[in-house]
């Protein structure tokens, strides 16, 4: 099952719901970074969450970014995503390795510690904006239902997870987003609950083969769902050896005098994807001679 978002509403307008599978993008996050099993577990729920929450930007260039700082072994973890179902991010200590939590879980939670959510949303005005909460729980999804109830008084219920094979590798990994719109009634409040209650975890339904439809169809089972949108996503980083050339011209003729003076080849690496850029002393040579023009 190839990597896709959907998008749906339910009850008459009173519901909105996104659902995703992820395992191919999370397995190449995992794959480029080296990540541990729980580091792996904290940064494929982010990178679900803002696949899926980069899908309800309206514009081509609207770009998010989510980020969570804490005191837990783990340091924090950063992802950002466009609205056309790009995903990129990145663990700050991604060999961290904890035991499991009492419920013979990845500890997430005990990764990530005491901490901070942040939602950053560029959408092309002058400052972006920017929402902040604490971390509830650490597990990610708790923290964003927590924000959105919070910060954009949106009562929702997310889900997030990822599933392990005994080699490391990513079995499965998903998410689902469910979100009442102003004025949902009562009855329809009481039956998301008991729905999502019932729930065991998303990733033991995907285990099962269902697809992201099939798992919005039984949560919102008797509200009319309507799927509105599918979208592909993917882990995609968008650097290249050019960009980077450009970030070391803009750096300045000093420095760029400074690195060729220790006539050693410099390597660049990038946060998001883990590539390695190498330059060579005449490169440098190079780029310094753009930088003069």
């Amino acid at each position: 099952m190839a990597d896709y978002i959907i998008r749906a509403t339910a009850a008459k307008g009173q519901v909105r719901a996104f659902a995703a599978v992820t395992r191919d993008l999370v397995e190449k996050a995992r794959a480029s970074h080296n990540t541990s099993p729980v580091a792996t577990a904290a940064l494929g729920r982010l990178l679900t969450a803002g696949a899926m929450m980069g899908s309800m930007m309206k514009n081509e260039k609207d770009l998010l970014t989510l980020k969570i700082e804490g005191d837990g072994p783990i340091g924090g973890l950063t992802v950002t995503a466009d609205s056309r179902g790009n995903v990129k991010g990145y663990v700050n200590n991604p060999l961290v390795v904890l035991p499991c939590n009492d419920k013979g879980k990845l500890d997430v939670g005990g990764a990530l510690g005491i901490g901070v959510l942040s939602v950053i949303q560029d959408v092309g005005l002058k400052e972006s904006y920017v929402g902040q909460t604490i971390l509830v729980s650490g597990e990610i999804a708790e923290d964003l239902t927590y924000y959105y109830a919070t910060s954009e008084q949106t009562p929702s219920s997310v889900a997030l997870g990822v599933l392990m094979n005994k080699d490391n590798t990513v079995r499965q990994a998903g998410g689902f987003m469910i979100q009442l719109m102003p004025g949902a009634g009562e009855e329809v409040i009481s039956a998301l609950e008991k729905r999502v209650g019932e729930i065991s975890s998303v990733t033991s339904l995907l285990d099962e083969g269902m697809t992201p439809e099939e798992i919005l169809e039984t949560i919102l089972e008797g509200m009319e769902p309507e799927i509105t949108d599918k979208m592909n996503t993917r882990f995609y980083c968008g650097c290249h050896k050019e960009r980077v050339e450009k970030a070391l011209i803009s750096i300045g003729k000093k420095e760029l005098q400074d690195m060729i003076q220790d006539g050693k080849p410099i390597e660049i690496n990038c946060h998001f994807c883990n590539a390695n850029y190498v330059f060579s002393v005449e490169e440098l040579q190079g780029l310094l001679e753009k930088a003069a023009r």
